[in-house]
């Protein structure tokens, strides 16, 4: 892990010349509001119906991914502007 930093250090300034950077912090935090949101709705959802919880928590689970999917996907463009 601690080899990879040297290039990471290298493709760093050609990465923020691209404005990668700023579209990985945009999407990292829509993504993280996605996730709030999500995360509140169920806990929302299970104290109104308690028994319901198991098919809740897939739900959020699935909702939760979708939208880190954002980040990961934001990530991938950011390496590739970068270039």
């Amino acid at each position: 892990m601690i080899e990879i930093l040297p290039l990471l250090a290298a493709a760093a300034p050609a990465a923020a010349e691209s404005g990668a950077p700023l579209a990985l912090g945009i999407a990292g935090a829509g993504a993280a509001i996605g996730v709030g949101l999500v995360g509140m709705a169920a806990a929302q959802a299970v104290g109104r119906n308690p028994t319901a919880s198991g098919k809740i928590l897939t739900i959020g689970i699935l909702g939760m991914a979708f939208a880190e999917a954002i980040a990961i996907y934001a990530l991938v463009a950011a390496f590739a502007l970068g270039k």
